[in-house]
């Protein structure tokens, strides 16, 4: 029999989208799929060079668990430099992925019965990951016509003497919204009066537009830092999600037993990777690399969002960050009984693919990401656009 832990875990309401725009491609049928959650830029060669090396020179044995010393010492320096948040090599664990980072985070944090406050629409992964340690989800529902951002006064509305951690993710993933500092200040007062963790998921930190800024949480002050647990990626600021590497960094006494998590489940990030890690933080390039994803990202967007509006009946959020938008498509949803309908709708009948909003907590609702050429865009929202007046 299985554990009764993994009988709450939900397959993914999108596997059966994949599979279906899967099918119509081996079919020969064109299908133009915004779902991907990940750039569309190659891994840059300095870094690939990097990793070559370190498997040429033999760096293919067992690494510390919490990950090799010198990646350490260039992300505390990245994290004082870019992030105004001072930890020590031995306050930073490097993990296999971000995703992995989250779920030793909750290991290490959240017993039978605690509630976590998850801001919706949320990754798909937060809730799955909270489930599985035991602990509860409280939805702390967004609206759209606040953009999608997080109050300090209406999470404080969700907080119980069982409130254990808040996750804050800002940039978001799906919405794009970014919470403003003044803002994020707030909140983190209110969790350190209340004695709440505050795991910060910044992994979009590189995609902000429109002139905001970026800012963690741990950075407020001494008394923020110790309650903020910051979980990020090589994955998104150096397009290199297939090599799996994440970091979290935190005060000593978690960031130890994180470490001992990692030794016990995979023992540690891949070692050869962990080099190529390494130059994309030291390597003059990365910075070129990287603010060119990032003015592409900001003119697709723009080209998306005026795109999207020039269809009736839904509405959409500019989105400040990351790289996917969020249009409102319930008029349409509703005529079909559900947004996984419509999302199906629009593969057969448009032949192009998104995430449906139910799937982030948000019935009604598309996720579209836009990491795809401007061509792509143009053509997929027009398809977009005549499948959706079908409907009328």
């Amino acid at each position: 029999m299985l554990a009764k832990r993994v009988s709450h875990i939900k397959p993914a309401p999108t596997l059966a989208l994949s599979a279906k725009v899967n099918q119509l491609k081996t079919q020969g049928v064109d299908i133009i799929g915004f779902g991907a959650g990940e750039p569309d830029f190659d891994t840059p060669d300095f870094i690939k060079e990097a990793c070559i090396k370190a498997l040429k020179d033999g760096k293919t044995k067992y690494a510390p668990s919490a990950g090799i010393p010198e990646l350490k010492e260039a992300l505390a320096e990245k994290l004082l430099r870019e992030n105004q948040v001072e930890y020590r090599p031995s306050e930073v664990v490097i993990t296999s992925g971000a995703k992995m980072a989250l779920f030793l985070v909750m290991l290490a944090l959240l017993e039978e019965g605690d509630e976590v406050l998850l801001p919706s629409p949320y990754w798909v992964t937060y809730p799955e990951q909270i489930l599985l340690c035991g602990a509860k989800v409280v939805e702390v529902p967004l609206k759209e016509e606040e953009g999608f951002i997080l109050r300090a006064e209406t999470l404080k509305e969700y907080i119980t003497p069982k409130t254990k951690m808040l996750i804050l993710n800002s940039p978001s993933n799906p919405t794009g919204a970014v919470v403003p500092k003044q803002e994020q200040e707030k909140i983190a007062q209110l969790c350190l009066e209340r004695g709440i963790f505050i795991v910060s998921d910044e992994c979009y930190e590189a995609f902000l537009y429109d002139g905001e800024e970026f800012v963690s949480p741990a950075s407020f002050s001494k008394e923020v830092r110790e309650i903020t647990l910051t979980i990020n990626a090589f994955s998104k600021t150096f397009s290199m999600t297939g090599w799996r590497l994440g970091y979290v960094a935190c005060p000593e006494k978690y960031a130890k037993v994180i470490a001992d998590l990692n030794s016990q489940s995979i023992s540690n990030a891949t070692t050869f990777a962990q080099y190529g890690a390494l130059e994309a933080l030291k390597n003059s390039k990365a910075k070129e690399f990287v603010e060119n994803m990032k003015k592409t990202f900001e003119r697709r967007r723009d080209l998306a969002y005026n795109l999207l509006g020039e269809i009736p009946h839904i509405s959409v959020v500019k989105p400040k960050g990351a790289f996917y938008i969020f249009p409102n498509l319930k008029f349409y949803s509703e005529k079909l009984g559900s947004d996984l309908r419509l999302a199906e709708y629009l593969i057969e009948k448009g032949k192009v693919a998104g995430v449906p909003g139910s799937a982030f907590g948000a019935e009604g609702y598309l996720r579209l990401s836009y990491c795809v050429s401007e061509n792509t865009i143009k053509e997929g929202i027009d398809r977009l656009k005549s499948a959706l007046l079908s409907l009328l």
